[in-house]
């Protein structure tokens, strides 16, 4: 299925959005917009003609100075439903979703509750580019210190920085915060599943 196909069958699931084909050459692409983002997003996983229900990757790309500025990079897989009659893909294969993000308000919707393993992608983008994901459940430092200043991988980030981390401790929760966030975890995968129940 190329990007075409997928567009197609995209914006009937979801009418009126307007997508356009990418212009990369190694996989599908597909430029949603961030207004649309989760109801395409929701399209792309639950359509039986789609069914990409595993998010590989995700991260961000800074074109500064060209407007928009960043480029929010999603990579989805099908993995096919081989030997299987649902009506659906028969064989794996992979999208390439960006969003095209303004220097100026840089924030998209989290993707975390259609799958699980955005929440520590989009806490990564975040931490390295500044991109906030709203309703993100716990959208903090991932890779730099909890103190740091900045997003270090912003074209206009200071390359000659030297920084001393000012926090010298790793952050400790205590046995109740931590059994918060594996229950907090479980409910969105739960409900990434269609069970409401804990």
């Amino acid at each position: 299925m190329d990007s075409t196909a997928v567009i197609a069958t995209l914006q009937q699931a979801v009418p009126g959005v307007a997508i356009e084909p990418g212009t990369a050459t190694d996989q599908p692409t597909i430029v949603v917009p961030r207004d649309r983002l989760v109801e395409s997003m929701t399209a792309l996983r639950d359509h039986p003609a789609l069914q990409f229900s595993l998010l590989a990757d995700l991260s961000a790309a800074d074109y500064l100075p060209r407007a928009p500025r960043f480029e929010i990079v999603y990579h989805l897989v099908c993995l096919g439903t081989p030997g299987f009659p649902t009506g659906g893909p028969t064989t794996p294969r992979r999208l390439r979703v960006k969003v095209r993000v303004p220097g100026d308000d840089p924030r998209v919707p989290t993707v975390s509750e259609i799958w699980a393993a955005a929440g520590w992608l989009e806490r990564e983008t975040w931490d390295m580019f500044g991109i906030v994901f709203d309703g993100h459940p716990d959208l903090r430092r991932l890779l730099m210190p909890e103190d740091w200043e900045g997003h270090p991988l912003r074209k206009d980030y200071p390359v000659q920085v030297r920084m001393v981390a000012r926090a010298s401790e790793p952050l400790q929760l205590s046995a109740e915060q931590f059994a918060a966030n594996i229950v907090a975890a479980r409910r969105i995968q739960r409900k990434d599943h269609g069970k409401t129940t804990e």
